[in-house]
């Protein structure tokens, strides 16, 4: 089992969360087991970024993104060099923190302001 850590985010997860999860899950997945609700609007079929990511640690750890993911990611919300979509990206063996940015693209449609 491979730690997680998630840092606080006003709305999904306001304390932030520690758990583990097995490696081979995606970390939508593994969020999403652990009820942080982070959206996932394609049904996780990398067809937006509505689940877009920061890795704060960990991000070397993971397996390259395709280029497709490559792609979507140029379309997310606050994009960093340590970005993934959370759908595509899969637990490894390295622990992992987990960044989940304010708001995705959903999100600034709906004008969410917080």
């Amino acid at each position: 089992m491979t730690q997680i850590i998630v840092l606080p985010h006003e709305e999904l997860c306001p304390k932030g969360a520690l758990f583990e999860a097995t490696p081979g899950t995606s970390i939508c997945d593994a969020l999403l087991a652990q009820e942080i609700d982070i959206e996932h609007a394609c049904e996780k079929s990398c067809a937006c970024t509505t689940c877009h990511v920061i890795l704060r640690e960990g991000f070397r750890s993971l397996e390259e993104a395709t280029e497709l993911e490559e792609d979507m990611l140029d379309k997310a919300w606050g994009l960093e060099p340590n970005s993934r979509l959370s759908c595509q990206a899969l637990v490894g063996a390295t622990a992992l923190v987990v960044e989940i940015p304010k708001y995705s693209i959903n999100m600034t449609k709906e004008g969410h302001s917080k």
